[in-house]
């Protein structure tokens, strides 16, 4: 009987992804400050992080260490198959008051 190999997500077997955080860049072409997210992700052939960030004209993708140099739309396939699920289907409305 054959075992199931392990997962491979954007290439990296069974990969480890930090939470989420939110940071401060700028663009080149920009003049102010933006919010973006980043990814820290590792896995036994390396460890990356991608940083996505919403600009006015679209989507963009900046990645780093194991991310260096792959394509927006590889970036954004990673990112999605990257991204961890919510913890719970049910909406959280606060009480106010």
């Amino acid at each position: 009987m054959t075992a199931t190999p392990p997962p491979r997500i954007a290439g990296l077997t069974e990969p480890s992804v930090r939470p989420l955080e939110r940071v401060a860049i700028r663009l080149r072409e920009s003049s102010v400050t933006l919010s973006a997210w980043r990814m820290a992700v590792s896995g036994p052939e390396g460890a990356g992080t991608l940083v996505r960030v919403e600009t006015s004209g679209g989507t963009l993708f900046r990645g780093e260490g194991w991310f260096l140099g792959w394509t927006q739309e590889a970036m954004s396939g990673a990112w999605t198959e990257l991204l961890p699920l919510p913890d719970s289907d049910v909406l959280d409305i606060p009480q106010l008051g």
